[in-house]
């Protein structure tokens, strides 16, 4: 088995970072469990973004949870590859309008 940066069962420990700043930690935790409360979205929807979000931002701790919470909620692969790819888009949207930028360079710089 080949050894990985990324340690699964360090998601488990996730909880262990209020040992070295419980206040901030523990405001982080009601602050995230407030946040995945049902309200305007559903917990479902909001696992669906969650797992989309945490492809954008390449978690792979968050991956492998969102993928789990989000079978348990009966989200599809399907589902879920359609998020994944809509994040897709908007991560390289983002990146391909900062061209813009410097295109406004060049031609500043040229002119």
């Amino acid at each position: 088995m080949s050894k990985t940066y990324y340690d699964p069962s360090d998601l488990k420990k996730f909880g262990n970072i209020t040992e070295w700043s419980e206040e901030l930690g523990e405001k982080f935790f009601d602050y995230y469990k407030k946040v995945f409360e049902e309200g305007a979205l559903t917990a479902r929807e909001k696992s669906l973004i969650a797992l989309a979000v945490s492809h954008v931002v390449k978690c792979p701790y968050c991956i492998d949870a969102y993928t789990k919470d989000g079978l348990q909620r009966g989200i599809t692969k399907e589902e879920m590859m359609e998020a994944v790819h809509a994040g897709a888009a908007i991560e390289s949207g983002a990146t391909l309008v900062h061209a813009v930028q410097m295109m406004n360079k060049v031609n500043q710089l040229d002119g």
